[in-house]
């Protein structure tokens, strides 16, 4: 499992795909490093559905 943001979504699946790992993987919105804590804090708790879902789906 790993998140990371979203213009890295066609690098991930090459990657995984590259390495016949079926990782499962999150994507949140762009840019990070330019946003404040409670930004970052919003931006976990509308990813926290996905992160749960990726976690306990069968398969």
């Amino acid at each position: 499992m790993f998140v990371a943001s979203g213009p890295f979504e066609d690098a991930a699946e090459i990657q995984a795909r590259a390495l016949g790992l079926p990782v499962r993987r999150v994507f949140v919105e762009h840019p990070i490093q330019d946003r404040t804590d409670e930004e970052m804090s919003a931006l976990a708790d509308d990813a926290v559905g996905a992160l749960v879902a990726a976690l306990t789906v069968d398969g």
